[in-house]
């Protein structure tokens, strides 16, 4: 197998301390295997997400002492890929239209049974479609939701076979490799698009690892509880299912995980402060 990872950040801000770690714990792991590093900016939130921050973003992690191969993939380019994505799963009747508002949902979840209200499982009964016609007439706002109780009736015996390897330490520590069962159920319906933005993350990230042939997702342990949802996606779309490491995160001095809102923590303060790249890497690897 050809080792093939990235590193996914978005440009919302500088980079900062997490970071460099989840970059340098990739690039390292593709040097070790004579493998190959990629760069993909996952830009699609077009609010959220500056080009400005990209040239900084570029400048901190050639400091740091990585390298990757151009193109660097923009997924701000490519809505027209996601879109023929998120046709696919329509086109099998796999997604709803959600015209729940936010505070709609978190009082539907707060009413539900203990133990079952931490996330959306969807409506109790399916909306007419007289009233989704004189909704969508009327404009209103909606999300496109993977029901998970369709995806268990079109997939059958493989919904609850679905697996993928993990080779990180986020879950049992001390083990190596081992083989996960993939459950996205704990997640919900979740949104894979919107009525004014027709991807989301796991359609973007899903289908940019298959088409950029990415054999090793490794990232934060953070991630890990969305990894099911991201084999689910896999396993519907008929692409390869990477093997994942999710690596631990770096934590400040309170043992909270970096933000982009930690200024003193991001790699461009370090730069300008007197910080050395090997500085740095030497505390990656305490």
């Amino acid at each position: 197998m050809n080792f093939v990872t990235r590193f996914a950040p978005t440009p919302s801000g500088y980079l900062h301390l997490g970071h460099a770690f989840s970059a340098w714990t990739a690039w390292r792991a593709a040097c070790d295997h004579d493998g190959r590093f990629l760069l993909r900016l996952e830009d699609i939130d077009t609010i959220r997400s500056k080009r400005e921050f990209e040239p900084v973003m570029f400048d901190d992690l050639i400091w740091l002492g990585l390298d990757w191969e151009e193109p660097v993939r923009r997924q701000s380019d490519h809505f027209d890929e996601y879109a023929v994505v998120l046709e696919r799963l329509k086109a099998r009747g796999l997604l709803y239209r959600c015209f729940k508002t936010r505070s709609e949902i978190l009082d539907e979840i707060a009413r539900a049974p203990h133990g079952v209200g931490e996330v959306y499982r969807g409506p109790g009964a399916a909306m007419s479609a007289d009233e989704e016609a004189a909704r969508i007439a009327a404009d209103e706002p909606y999300a496109w939701r993977l029901s998970l109780d369709r995806c268990r009736d079109h997939l059958g015996a493989r919904f609850g076979a679905m697996r993928f390897v993990e080779e990180g330490a986020s879950t049992v520590k001390g083990q190596g490799a081992r083989e996960v069962v993939a459950d996205p159920t704990p997640l919900g319906d979740v949104v894979l698009g919107r009525k004014d933005v027709g991807t989301s993350y796991h359609i973007a990230v899903v289908h940019d690892d298959a088409l950029q042939g990415v054999s090793h997702v490794i990232r934060g342990e953070d991630l890990f509880e969305l990894t099911p949802l991201h084999v689910l996606l896999q396993t519907l779309l008929g692409l390869p299912t990477p093997i994942y490491r999710h690596h631990r995160l770096l934590l400040d001095e309170t043992g909270k995980r970096f933000a982009k809102r930690d200024q003193a923590a991001t790699l461009q303060a370090m730069r300008e402060s007197g910080e050395t790249s090997e500085g740095l890497r030497s505390i990656f690897l305490r």
